[in-house]
């Protein structure tokens, strides 16, 4: 059994890039899985290929019943909530502040602050309980990224969401640090996902030109690996990294070092 056996973790944003491979690593490590997605059919395509058991719910993360209902289908399943890694998110028009359109503004706000809000809220109800009753611990891990330490330039509103989601993350840390629960946040910068790659694909200067730009300020001077960052996501959902909490993991081929 691997390290993650016998526990019950929790994935939204489950057929992104990031939670699909945490998905595949976390099954493989021997862990259940509750998966959430808004598409329903990619959805249960991952639940087809993977080696475990898993419990699915499809959804609008700006739905704060998904999250009510989620909790409940993994006590109902597998009998307990230990690892949430809240990944679900979207970015927004590579342009400057005064060019970005109000509503998708608020959808940013509402789809990458408020669904994780609502997560951690229904989230930490659970593992408090657990804790208080069982001693069983809970962690929680927030997909951030490196636009949520520090100024983004033509992602304003994207940044401002990711600052929010570090807070939300650093607050209930201490809120919570003699609890049983942790919770820490991964920091990417741009990898190779689809919603990235599609970015550069679509960018009015061509894909290439675009990459070398977006690159530019990356010391390592390419974009991350899916895998890459996977590897800090099992890292802070790692049980037995059991002393690290309200951490912000950089995982951004050196920008914070400069």
């Amino acid at each position: 059994m691997g390290q993650f056996g016998g526990l019950t973790v929790f994935i939204s944003g489950a057929t992104g890039g990031f939670g699909t491979r945490s998905a595949e690593k976390l099954a493989e490590g021997g862990a259940n899985l509750v998966l959430t997605d808004i598409d329903k059919n990619r959805l249960q395509d991952l639940a087809d290929s993977l080696p475990c058991e898993t419990a699915l719910i499809s959804g609008d993360v700006t739905d704060e019943r998904l999250f009510k209902k989620a909790v409940k289908l993994a006590i109902d399943k597998f009998g307990a909530l230990d690892v949430a890694i809240n990944n679900a998110g979207i970015a927004q028009s590579f342009v400057k502040l005064h060019q970005v359109p109000s509503a998708e503004a608020r959808s940013i706000m509402d789809v990458d602050v408020m669904g994780v809000f609502y997560a951690m809220k229904h989230q930490i109800n659970q593992m408090d309980k657990q804790y208080r009753n069982e001693g069983r611990r809970g962690i929680i891990v927030n997909i951030a990224s490196i636009a949520g330490l520090g100024g983004a330039p033509k992602l304003s509103v994207y940044a401002a969401a990711k600052h929010a989601v570090v807070g939300l993350t650093k607050s209930a840390a201490a809120e919570y640090a003699t609890k049983g629960i942790r919770v820490n946040a991964v920091c990417p910068s741009f990898a190779r996902t689809e919603m990235a790659l599609q970015f550069l694909r679509t960018a009015p200067e061509g894909e290439e030109a675009a990459t070398a730009n977006l690159v530019r300020g990356v010391p390592m001077k390419r974009l991350a690996e899916v895998d890459e960052v996977v590897e800090a996501i099992l890292f802070a959902a790692n049980p037995d990294n059991s002393f690290m909490t309200g951490q912000t993991l950089a995982v951004d081929g050196g920008i914070e070092a400069i």
